[in-house]
């Protein structure tokens, strides 16, 4: 019973961190380039201004930017936690503005996937990268020096 209490290993903490950090940076680069290519951030900025969200234009470029440069950081690990907590500043604005008070699930409006990769994000800024990724690269030369 006790075997099942631990935690994985150290190499297996550290893949499931890489897998985690590139499976929502690909998401979220997605989203990112959704709201400047297909929506535009004129028309994410309008649809942010109908939900009441203020500074409509500053706060779509700043999801549109937070989405797309955090997740591409996420994917390479590179500055990881300061990607995360933008990312997870983004997602409470987005549940706030967006999705309160519409539910769970996703297909009724609910706040599903902003919930979870905010809860992601959250995990990986408290973690760290883990040894797969820039940040940890950059770590080793800093101390190596």
């Amino acid at each position: 019973m006790n075997r099942l209490l631990r935690p994985l290993p150290a190499s297996g903490q550290h893949l499931a961190l890489l897998v985690a950090r590139v499976l929502v940076g690909v998401v979220l680069v997605a989203h990112g380039w959704q709201k400047l290519d297909e929506y535009t951030l004129d028309g994410t900025a309008a649809s942010f201004e109908e939900m009441g969200v203020p500074a409509a234009r500053a706060a779509a470029t700043f999801a549109a930017f937070a989405e797309l440069g955090g997740g591409a950081l996420l994917i390479v690990g590179l500055l990881t936690p300061v990607a995360a907590l933008l990312v997870a500043l983004n997602m409470a604005g987005a549940w706030y503005y967006g999705h309160r008070g519409t539910g769970i699930f996703v297909a009724e409006g609910g706040g599903e996937l902003v919930m979870v990769i905010g809860a992601v994000v959250l995990a990986i800024a408290a973690t760290g990268a883990g040894r797969f990724s820039l940040d940890a690269i950059l770590q080793r030369r800093a101390t190596a020096r």
